[in-house]
């Protein structure tokens, strides 16, 4: 075999393994994606596959907090700039910065009916949050 021939097959396998290795990553990752989703985006597309966890966002809706079971279960509305609302319960415990108003990001599932069933919430904040830990230090000098 020729030397330019050997060159030409090692190019082409080298190729070829790099496409199949891109390949392979895209799906990996496509396939695990946890997405962030808002009410407008879930309105347009409609709800991911039952079972799949996936990220939901937006504020947490005044007025539509309530509670259930002695107060360890939660339901609220997720809302944006959209008329587009997402129901959201949560049984555990919520973080301290959570409240109405406040932005959420809640992981969990979609049930049948179409209610969202958080297994974890991340309250959002300002770029000028401090934990109230710190607050008397400041206040004190």
């Amino acid at each position: 075999m020729r030397a330019r021939t050997r060159r030409l097959y090692t190019f082409g396998i080298a190729a070829a393994l790099i496409v199949a290795a891109a390949a392979l990553a895209f799906f990996a990752l496509r396939e695990n994606a946890n997405l962030f989703y808002t009410p407008e985006v879930l309105a347009e597309k409609g709800l991911p596959r039952e079972g799949r966890e996936v990220k939901v966002g937006g504020w947490v809706e005044p007025g539509s907090l309530t509670y259930a079971d002695g107060g360890a279960t939660m339901r609220f509305t997720v809302i944006d700039n959209s008329p587009s609302t997402i129901t959201v319960s949560f049984n555990g415990v919520a973080p301290d910065l959570f409240r109405e108003g406040q932005g959420v990001v809640a992981t969990g599932t979609f049930t049948p009916e179409g209610e969202f069933t958080a297994r974890q919430l991340l309250a959002k904040h300002d770029e000028n949050y401090q934990p109230r830990e710190l607050k008397p230090l400041e206040a004190g000098g």
